[in-house]
């Protein structure tokens, strides 16, 4: 009787010189957890009955243990209403989490949907798809610390922080669910490992510039349009024919919202004056064009493909300008052309769409076209 009570457990029981070991082979499920394949240990314990309820015990224990490895490799159906120490975790897991966020949000831009999955992916992967009320701020900083290991700068990881702790705030307060964000205050170490943009210096502008006219292409007057105007690349790849106003007494370029690119923040809409190789630039791209789209071979009325865009003039720019320059340093080097002319800082946001930093600047309707063009024309005159 004695026996078929714990002969459940005597198989990982053995005896070695008269004392009891706890013996047993590792699941593979779980092996890529240990340096070995196979556990061993005494039981510490001469007594074959202690022997045998040492080893119930330590199974239990390994089980349990094992059964949380699991949960953290698999999604489990209904895992939401698992109790875990006797409190009911009734939050959507991370995967549908972020399925809630997207439908919320409604924004359908592509890489707004792919950046919000692939983050969210990332926390089911590391992590486990699990709660989002179940993380830990020790679940955070592992998380954290994967990011690290996987190659990803200071910036990136705290842009992908960003976005979990958006997925997670929004359905928290959307579905009532209450609990602590384990994302919010993650302790980020300072790491020199941010590679900083470079302002293009004046004489490899002009050199850039003149080369964009050489080559008087659809590429070439997109680099030229951005050149003088200070635009980020995904504005001025999705522009439509329409938003470019050159019979206007102030030729001008309409930087707004479209079905195929949304811009970056509300600031970035804006209107700014075409002056330099950019009005070159845009006369030529219009004069051009077949299409309602500025540059139809980055923009197809679904989408405005900035990446390939990218990859494409980057690799141009670095045959030009040499291998420090990009061309998001357009946007570094109109910065510091408008310091050069003492252009007020509130008027260096609004060229830019850069958010404003102040609740004065978000007073009034801002410069006026002509204001800006005169400071413009200036940068122009200053650079020669």
């Amino acid at each position: 009787m004695y026996r078929l009570m714990y002969n459940s457990n005597v198989r990982y029981v053995s005896n070695r010189d008269g004392v009891y070991y706890y013996t047993r082979r590792v699941p593979y499920d779980v092996k890529k957890h240990y340096a070995s394949d196979r556990l061993s240990f005494s039981l510490k314990t001469k007594s074959y009955a202690s022997a045998v309820r040492a080893a119930q015990s330590v199974t239990q224990r390994l089980e349990d243990y094992w059964l949380g490895l699991r949960l953290q490799q698999m999604d489990i159906p209904a895992i939401h209403l698992v109790k875990t120490d006797d409190v009911e975790y009734t939050s959507p897991v991370m995967l549908d989490a972020v399925d809630m966020y997207l439908s919320i949000k409604g924004n359908n831009d592509r890489i707004f949907v792919r950046t919000a999955r692939r983050n969210s992916e990332y926390v089911a992967k590391v992590l486990g798809n699990r709660p989002i009320t179940s993380y830990s701020t020790l679940d955070a900083a592992k998380f954290r610390d994967w990011c690290f290991e996987k190659g990803m700068n200071i910036n990136s990881v705290k842009r992908v922080f960003a976005s979990v702790r958006s997925i997670i705030n929004l359905v928290m307060k959307e579905h009532g669910i209450e609990g602590k964000n384990a994302f919010s205050g993650t302790f980020m170490p300072d790491r020199d490992d941010v590679t900083r943009r470079k302002p293009i210096p004046n004489d490899v502008l002009k050199r850039i510039q003149q080369r964009c006219m050489e080559a008087n292409d659809d590429p070439r007057w997109l680099v030229a349009l951005i050149s003088d105007t200070g635009m980020r690349l995904s504005e001025a790849a999705g522009l439509a024919v329409e938003d470019i106003h050159l019979n206007e007494e102030i030729p001008y370029v309409d930087i707004r919202q479209h079905p195929w690119r949304r811009l970056k923040t509300p600031s970035s809409q804006r209107k700014l004056p075409l002056v330099g190789c950019s009005l070159w630039a845009a006369q030529q791209a219009v004069h051009a064009s077949t299409s309602p789209y500025l540059f139809p071979r980055y923009c197809d009325g679904t989408t405005t493909h900035s990446n390939s865009a990218s990859a494409a003039l980057n690799k141009w720019l670095k045959q030009v300008a040499g291998s420090d320059y990009v061309i998001h340093s357009f946007r570094h080097s109109m910065r510091d052309r408008l310091r050069a002319v003492n252009c007020p800082s509130d008027m260096i946001n609004q060229i830019g769409g850069w958010s404003k930093q102040s609740i004065g600047e978000t007073y009034g309707e801002g410069y006026q076209l002509e204001s800006t063009m005169d400071i413009l024309k200036q940068v122009i005159l200053h650079d020669d």
